[in-house]
């Protein structure tokens, strides 16, 4: 069961990494933005499992009962985002993921360490 925020985040970094996504990193934004608390960012090797990291983690959090608020990007299968309200999970492909460099953008965030050891 689902405990917090942050265990949310976990589980859609667990999902993601299912799909075998790389460089998956979740970040503590929460004293930073009120946009949301958490951010999982994570990259894909092809539009096609960007596409299927997207959909592992959208049904994840379905099971969890966390509602998807919207999805964007999915269409050009280059980055995706996924708005869970306190949880937005990016998916990029390489490329665009060096371009925008979130964790670089997000630097004062404290990174959460994953996998997390109740996850292992």
């Amino acid at each position: 069961m689902v405990q917090s925020i942050a265990d949310v985040a976990l589980q859609a970094a667990a999902a993601a990494a299912d799909k075998k996504a790389k460089d998956i990193v979740v970040l503590d934004i929460h004293e930073l933005t009120p946009v949301a608390d958490y951010f999982v960012i994570c990259s894909a090797q092809s539009g096609t499992q960007l596409e299927a990291v997207a959909r592992a983690v959208r049904d994840k959090m379905d099971e969890l009962g966390v509602r998807c608020r919207g999805v964007e990007g999915l269409e050009e299968a280059r980055w995706v985002l996924l708005d869970f309200g306190d949880v937005v999970v990016h998916v990029f492909r390489q490329e665009e993921r060096e371009f925008y460099h979130l964790e670089r953008l997000w630097g004062d965030a404290k990174q959460i360490p994953f996998p997390a050891p109740q996850l292992q």
